[in-house]
């Protein structure tokens, strides 16, 4: 969970004033390798009218990562969407979810 003392991170949705609203999701970390972004990868189905069947899909989503936030790759997280951050960024981390 968040650490008790102030991030410092203006982009923090604890410590800092940036507001949440909109989609929630929920996904794995592929990369945490750039500062305070990671890379979360969502796994959806999608029916194909066609074959009356359905088939996998994924998508990468960019998402801020506050260093009040303990984050790795691997992880089970929920970002919620807020304001642009930057070009690509649209979605914050807000936690970690239990592992399964």
């Amino acid at each position: 969970m968040p650490s008790e003392v102030s991030c410092g991170d203006k982009n923090c949705f604890l410590h800092g004033t940036l507001s949440l609203r909109g989609q929630v999701f929920e996904g794995v970390v592929a990369s945490a390798k750039a500062k305070n972004t990671v890379i979360v990868v969502r796994e959806y189905y999608h029916y194909v009218p066609k074959y009356r069947r359905y088939e996998r899909r994924q998508s990468r989503i960019p998402a801020h990562c506050p260093p009040c936030l303990e984050i790795k790759e691997g992880d089970k997280v929920r970002i919620v969407e807020c304001r642009p951050i930057s070009k690509t960024v649209h979605f914050v981390v807000v936690g970690k979810l239990k592992g399964e």
